[in-house]
């Protein structure tokens, strides 16, 4: 599923605790909770549907979770995932190479996905290869945060320095010597994931747990 601004998942959150309570809103009540105006709820409604995050059954409040959407939230832990395929969203099942409970490790609420690291690029900041690192999904990142960005065919962690007109991936490692990457903005190959907000160690010394 596509990840969500910062907007259409407070939107979303509403939306799920009012249902849990039994209590649709309609459109009018979420504008009035987020002082917004009708025709901008409007527009942030549509997109969780294009999204699949909410169906909508008809009606005044007519608006229901998605089955998409309540069966990822169903699933045991957080999915992994490997390779990621440009153009498609990154919780794609057949992105997706398993399921992880982090239980105590971190809230599951500070992510959505665990991505597995290859390379030794972010060392310095204390992931290493191997290792997964838990990603909340966002569109836009604040500068000098750890990201995961999509460049054409390939996943890549790196601290993300946004600027008008470009985007700069620093990587973490003094001692390789790797140099920072620069992209010209707007550019149909790069995209940015989401913010990285956890790691968890899969390996010690080389070896596995």
């Amino acid at each position: 599923m596509d990840p969500l601004t910062e907007k259409q998942r407070k939107v979303l959150e509403f939306l799920e605790g009012r249902l849990a309570e039994g209590r649709p809103p309609s459109q009018r009540q979420i504008a009035a909770h987020f002082h917004l105006a009708q025709n901008a709820v409007f527009q942030l409604i549509t997109y969780l549907k294009q999204k699949n995050y909410l169906t909508d059954i008809g009606g005044h409040r007519g608006l229901r979770l998605s089955d998409e959407y309540l069966r990822q939230k169903t699933r045991p832990g957080l999915p992994i995932i490997g390779t990621v395929a440009a153009g498609r969203p990154i919780l794609a099942e057949e992105n997706i190479e398993g399921y992880i409970d982090p239980g105590s490790l971190f809230k599951p609420a500070k992510g959505d996905f665990l991505l597995k690291v290859a390379g030794d690029s972010m060392i310095d900041d204390g992931i290493l290869d191997g290792d997964l690192v838990a990603v909340r999904p966002t569109p836009q990142i604040r500068p000098g945060r750890i990201a995961v960005v999509l460049i054409d065919d390939d996943a890549t962690v790196k601290r993300v320095f946004p600027e008008p007109g470009q985007i700069t991936l620093k990587p973490a490692n003094r001692l390789a010597g790797y140099k920072p990457q620069s992209f010209k903005l707007p550019a149909d190959n790069i995209r940015i994931i989401g913010e990285v907000v956890a790691c968890l160690r899969t390996n010690i010394d080389g070896g596995p747990l």
